[in-house]
């Protein structure tokens, strides 16, 4: 079966008798696989499942951005947020200098209502922006600014963000991945990342491939936007800010553009126990509705390496 949406299709398929092979086949044409009930209970069952697919599996998460923990071997938590808000559509890591090619989703436990993992076509996308809007991402890129305290302040701190409290590894890390970053003098850093909006997917077409709207304060829900803003003299000092790649500030007109873009092309397939998603991580974005009641969906990463020239 195929669920359709715009430009975006996922491939659903049943039962855990799916090869690789096969699931890559699926992959290969829709950019997203939903493999129901495989029979996965626990952690160990969905990192026997994913194995199958991406050896060796990416197990740090030194860089991210958002709040995940380690729970067993190269699987880690789905992003902690708080089930009131949705997370928007995105590609994972497209901020950094290195990504997953792969991502595997895996659900534990489904939310009572909401908690579906939407999922959104990049090539779609793209091509549903206004030429305008297009055109300012694809020719200016976009700039990514971190701003992280030593251990006390808004947002995470560069300790838990790259894993270590040693400064020289976090420089070389950052060396590696094309990032420039700066010491304050309170002990923080602050970091820089120069990128494109827009990437060449394997199969030869250009996909939507960036966070722009995921960083800007225009994306949290209700009056958090004017709360954060409140809380500091210039939007430098944020946790985090974006803006277009030569610095101009990117317009919340351009940002709803690209949002309505993601809407339109969003397909929505309800999580059941023991499903599994993967996710061609450069073709299609993933995001996540909100929800009540308990949830539980895990995620292991997979195929990695990618140069840092933009």
């Amino acid at each position: 079966m195929r669920v359709s949406a715009g430009g975006t299709t996922v491939a659903v398929l049943d039962g855990d008798g799916h090869t690789p092979d096969e699931v890559e086949r699926h992959l290969a044409e829709t950019g997203a696989v939903v493999v129901r009930s495989t029979g996965f209970t626990d952690i160990p069952g969905f990192h026997e499942r994913v194995e199958r697919f991406s050896a060796p599996l990416i197990g740090s998460y030194r860089g991210g951005n958002t709040p995940r923990t380690p729970v067993g071997g190269a699987v880690f938590t789905s992003t902690e947020y708080p089930a009131r808000y949705p997370i928007s559509l995105h590609n994972e890591l497209s901020y950094a200098g290195t990504w997953p090619d792969r991502l595997y989703f895996g659900c534990l436990v489904a939310a009572r209502t909401g908690g579906a993992t939407p999922l959104c076509d990049g090539r779609a996308l793209l091509e549903h922006l206004p030429d305008p809007v297009r055109e300012r991402f694809t020719s200016r890129g976009v700039t990514y600014h971190q701003n992280l305290h030593s251990g006390h302040g808004l947002g995470r701190s560069w300790q838990d963000t790259f894993e270590t409290a040693d400064r020289g590894e976090v420089e070389e890390f950052l060396a590696g991945a094309g990032a420039e970053h700066s010491w304050t003098r309170s002990g923080g850093l602050r970091v820089t990342h120069r990128r494109p909006a827009t990437r060449e997917h394997a199969r030869g077409h250009e996909v939507w491939f960036n966070q722009a709207d995921q960083w800007h304060p225009s994306n949290l829900p209700g009056e958090g936007a004017a709360d954060l803003l409140d809380l500091v003299d210039d939007p430098a000092d944020l946790p985090h800010w974006v803006t277009y790649g030569d610095g101009a500030p990117i317009p919340g007109s351009d940002l709803d553009a690209v949002r309505a873009a993601a809407d339109r092309n969003r397909v929505v397939v309800p999580w059941r126990p023991g499903d599994l998603v993967v996710v061609d991580n450069m073709a299609v974005l993933h995001g996540r509705e909100a929800y009540t009641g308990p949830r539980r969906v895990v995620v292991a990463m997979g195929r990695a390496g990618h140069s840092t020239a933009v």
